[in-house]
């Protein structure tokens, strides 16, 4: 049984779900944010002052591109 989920094509997405193991991108927390502040990966939206989420469209384009740390 695999601990990897299906991930969405449409709506928000926290960051737990973008970063592996879970999610598709096999980024650690501390390169992702690093590429958010320098434009390689996309930024976030805030919905609240401790939920932090990205549009589902942008990581795919993301991952349809090759894109990794």
């Amino acid at each position: 049984m695999s601990n990897q989920i299906e991930f969405p094509r449409t709506g928000f997405v926290r960051l737990s779900s973008i970063l592996a193991p879970i999610g598709p991108l096999p980024v650690s927390k501390s390169t992702w944010w690093l590429g958010v502040k320098q434009g390689r990966y996309p930024q976030p939206m805030k919905l609240g002052p401790r939920v932090t989420v990205w549009k589902a469209e942008d990581i795919w384009s993301l991952i349809e591109a090759g894109v990794s740390g």
